[in-house]
């Protein structure tokens, strides 16, 4: 954190550092298992400290990281993010071990992939990685594929053998070219990702709600969520994410609409508090009614 982002050359002195841990499917994974979920992480980090205290957390948070390789010869990937006092930002990232998540390391994995309920995957690993996960996942249980980071131009295959892809306004806009994303057009951009191959379509429009079509019903169901003032919205829609996959699981007779709705619920709780793990809560802090 530094007063303004600093000038090519130029060195300046911050007003603070945090060190944080996050990733899409660690935050979701970690959503999941706060909310009693039974889950499991396949992933890749490097041989560093990073990497011990990552699987400590996991471990703490009962997630099960037996399926995180260690890549000897790889640093753990980062975000090096720098944040002005206004508010912008520059970001580095340096995927590292995340590069080294190849279909051979997802076969390894195929027992706790094909007796899962529901496959949960992101765009930040190699997208051979996903797909292979998907095939193996094919008729085993329900397909979850959250398209972030936004391509222009995914894998049409990943798109048609997915359940569900799931993409926030941002992300809708980059892959539509359709901008912006806003409630009057938000039909045209579920129909451009049915045209695609996908099967079905959750838009995560923030304080909004969600969106949902499917091939079946190529009409809007719009789900609102209650109206709060966020205190931090990092990682909601990880959160809104991990708990639909959550209800999808745990509690499969319940309407897609249902489900996007209590996930919706997840995710507001979730922008009360600062932080990503820190701030998903747990069954205790929701209201008992999520749960029946």
């Amino acid at each position: 954190f530094s007063p303004r982002l600093p000038k090519p050359g130029e060195t300046i002195i911050g007003t603070r550092f945090e060190k944080k841990y996050g990733g899409k499917g660690a935050n979701q994974c970690v959503t999941a298992a706060k909310l009693a979920g039974s889950t499991a992480l396949i992933a890749s980090l490097g041989s560093d400290t990073f990497a011990q205290e990552y699987l400590e957390i996991l471990r703490k948070e009962n997630v099960d990281a037996s399926r995180v390789k260690i890549q000897s010869d790889k640093q753990s990937g980062v975000a090096h993010i720098t944040v002005a006092e206004n508010g912008e930002n520059s970001i580095v990232i340096v995927l590292g071990a995340n590069e080294s998540l190849t279909p051979e390391l997802v076969n390894s994995a195929v027992d706790v992939i094909q007796s899962a309920s529901i496959l949960l995957c992101q765009f930040e690993v190699p997208l051979e990685a996903t797909l292979h996960a998907l095939k193996l996942h094919r008729g085993h249980g329900l397909s979850i594929v959250n398209g972030a980071p936004a391509l222009e131009n995914p894998d049409p295959e990943i798109l048609r053998l997915c359940d569900i892809f799931c993409v926030n306004e941002t992300e809708a806009e980059i892959m539509t070219g359709i901008q912006p994303v806003d409630l009057s057009n938000i039909q045209q951009v579920v129909d451009k990702f049915l045209a695609k191959g996908c099967n079905a379509i959750i838009l995560t429009l923030g304080p909004l709600g969600a969106a949902y079509a499917s091939k079946m019903n190529r009409n809007i169901t719009r789900i609102s969520t209650t109206e709060v003032h966020p205190v931090d919205t990092t990682g909601a829609g990880d959160a809104f994410l991990g708990a639909f996959a959550y209800f999808k699981a745990y509690h499969p007779q319940l309407p897609m609409d249902e489900c996007i709705k209590r996930a919706c619920t997840v995710a507001t709780y979730s922008v009360l508090k600062f932080g990503t793990h820190a701030s998903f809560p747990t069954r205790t802090d929701l209201p008992a009614e999520l749960f029946i």
